[in-house]
């Protein structure tokens, strides 16, 4: 039985996630890190955990630790890293790894947590933003074995609407890369449409009224297009942040011998967004470009 976890990264993402994961399963006993101390320090204000000052006091005794951080270098820091998860979480236990991460980084810290201390290190990225998180709304691609995934199932409930055992290990990042190709393009082409409209002088909250009905329909046009036609980014998913996965989505397809011609020209266009000032706009605000 689950009694003790722990909650490692309380970014935009993080933070809810954990509060979602102890107000629905408050049978559970929860610790918490963040490397900004201040940020531990207010989410222990509104929710019932212990406040930890790193990964190992964290992950002491815990059945399950999950993390959500920023990179690949982040990650093998938390895991491995001096007072790191791996120096005092007990043998047989669980990491879940919500970081959007590389696949090599989750076969590598899988293979090293499993022979070190036979623990299952999960692969777990999510998608949904924001938003997302703090509704409970994520969805979530998992890379690891199904013993486990049937072990943590239950809980990731708390904080997603589909949290589905894609493959082995890697598999949930490869999955993400997907993600990321398909919102990406997604992002320039409702740019592209919107401006094209706007140019035409279209009314286009009666367009996209219509079109949100149709074939054309995805989330970024239901929850992007109102912000986009008033130019407001200084929320969401910054463009900084989309650049590194789509770096790991390149770096990926060049591995495994994919073209994404049309994801490489579009990561450049976020390079473009950085370099106006643009590093923490919103990944909807590629139609600054066009303006």
């Amino acid at each position: 039985m689950i009694k003790n976890i722990a909650f490692i990264g309380l970014g935009v993402m993080g933070y809810p996630m954990a509060g979602h994961l102890i107000s629905k399963n408050n049978n559970l006993n929860i610790k918490v890190y963040n490397r900004s101390i201040e940020k531990s320090e207010n989410w222990i204000s509104k929710f019932d955990g212990t406040l930890t000052k790193t990964p190992a006091e964290a992950a002491e005794g815990c059945d399950i630790v999950f993390m959500c951080v920023g990179n690949d270098k982040d990650v093998e820091q938390v895991v491995r890293g001096d007072k790191g998860i791996m120096s005092s979480i007990p043998e047989n236990s669980i990491i879940v790894d919500h970081t959007t991460a590389s696949a090599k980084i989750s076969l590598e810290l899988n293979k090293y947590c499993k022979e070190s201390k036979n623990v299952s290190f999960m692969d777990a990225p999510v998608s949904g933003g924001q938003a997302g998180a703090e509704n409970g709304q994520l969805t979530i691609m998992i890379g690891g074995d199904n013993t486990t995934y049937n072990i943590i199932q239950p809980l990731l409930n708390s904080y997603a609407k589909n949290s589905t055992l894609i493959g082995n290990s890697g598999s949930g990042q490869l999955a993400k890369m997907m993600n990321q190709i398909c919102i990406a393009g997604l992002l320039q082409g409702l740019a592209e449409a919107i401006n094209f409209g706007q140019k035409a002088n279209l009314d286009i909250e009666k367009v996209i009224g219509v079109i949100k009905d149709g074939a054309a329909s995805s989330w970024q046009m239901q929850n992007r297009y109102k912000t986009m036609v008033n130019d407001e980014f200084n929320f969401g998913f910054a463009a900084e942040w989309m650049r590194k996965d789509l770096k790991i989505c390149l770096d990926q397809a060049n591995e495994v011998g994919a073209r994404l011609p049309i994801t490489a020209i579009i990561d450049q266009f976020y390079s473009n967004v950085i370099s106006i000032g643009g590093k923490r706009w919103d990944t909807s605000s590629l139609i600054k470009l066009l303006r």
